[in-house]
């Protein structure tokens, strides 16, 4: 779901920021990103569709399981903290943001 910057994830909280940012300076170009930002998120459905089921076969269903407890146990912190990051970006972006300001005053001068 990050991969396509779905509205809670951490991924659409970057990509909301540079939107807002760049949109102010060129808005075709903004809409141009858009654009492919959301062509990125079909193909990427798209893609996870193909390779996710393929060809279903239901004989093959059977032997496989979906997913094992180690694999759970992997996944849920990195969903977790997917979902945080998304819902309360402030605490990873005040972490950034003096050396953005940094960045962005020698840009400048």
């Amino acid at each position: 779901m990050a991969n396509f910057s779905f509205t809670v994830t951490s991924n659409f909280v970057g990509e909301f920021l540079i939107f807002a940012g760049s949109f102010k300076v060129n808005s075709s170009v903004t809409v141009f990103g858009a654009t492919g930002m959301v062509l990125g998120g079909c193909y990427a459905l798209w893609l996870f569709n193909r390779v996710a089921y393929g060809n279903f076969k239901s004989q093959y269903i059977k032997q496989t399981s979906d997913i094992n407890r180690r694999e759970f146990f992997i996944f849920f912190p990195l969903i977790i903290y997917t979902l945080i990051f998304g819902l309360i970006p402030d605490p990873y972006l005040k972490s950034i943001h003096m050396s953005v300001n940094s960045i962005v005053e020698n840009m400048y001068f």
